[in-house]
């Protein structure tokens, strides 16, 4: 595709992405509670749900969504509920450092499925791909490889913020030393993760 049209959406795309909103929120309280490489499987979740919203927007489905608005407002509350689960969880989180922090078994794919619901339950996702697109894109001609190279760019994008994000939160937790301090943080980020629960529910 064009490459002036393909780095114009890559800016675009970047500024949205990187814009604190609920996904950077929980991304942020997810990676200061349990470090980075744990929360990449939601970063996963979030990056396979902007590609859904993409694929829909592109496929002329947004219509049919918006018809379907109920199945959208269970996918909604559903993702709202699991990042209250993962409130709580580190809410009662040991006050041990990151790198002492067992894996749980299933995790990855829980993690996949919260930060793909947070983004499904999203709808100004959809809204912001219905105002660019047909302004930066020609949508008519458009070929298989210009779609290989959105949808690239958006993972490579999307990946890059949010893990960047997550690596900045995950670093500043490393300086607090004392199990008290790693407490206050555990229920200062499973409060936030509650809020942008709350948040998400209440749009």
């Amino acid at each position: 595709m064009d490459l002036t049209a393909l780095l114009l959406f890559i800016g675009i795309y970047a500024v949205a992405v990187a814009s604190p909103g609920p996904g950077v929120a929980a991304v942020v309280a997810r990676a200061m509670g349990t470090g980075t490489r744990r929360t990449l499987p939601f970063i996963a979740g979030i990056v396979l749900g902007d590609l859904a919203w993409f694929a829909l927007v592109l496929g002329g489905l947004a219509v049919l969504a918006q018809s379907f608005q109920i199945v959208f407002t269970i996918i909604k509350y559903a993702g709202a509920a699991y990042l209250l689960y993962m409130a709580w969880k580190l809410w009662r989180a040991p006050a041990r450092p990151v790198e002492e922090q067992p894996q749980i078994k299933g995790e990855g794919v829980k993690l996949v499925l919260g930060g793909l619901a947070l983004t499904l339950g999203n709808p100004k996702t959809m809204v912001f791909f219905l105002a660019i697109m047909p302004q930066v894109l020609a949508l008519r001609t458009m070929t298989s490889l210009a779609l290989i190279e959105l949808c690239f760019s958006m993972v490579v994008v999307l990946t890059g913020v949010m893990t960047g994000y997550a690596m900045l939160a995950a670093q500043a937790r490393r300086f607090i030393a004392t199990p008290q301090r790693m407490q206050a943080v555990n229920r200062a980020t499973g409060g936030v993760m509650a809020g942008v629960a709350l948040a998400v529910a209440a749009r």
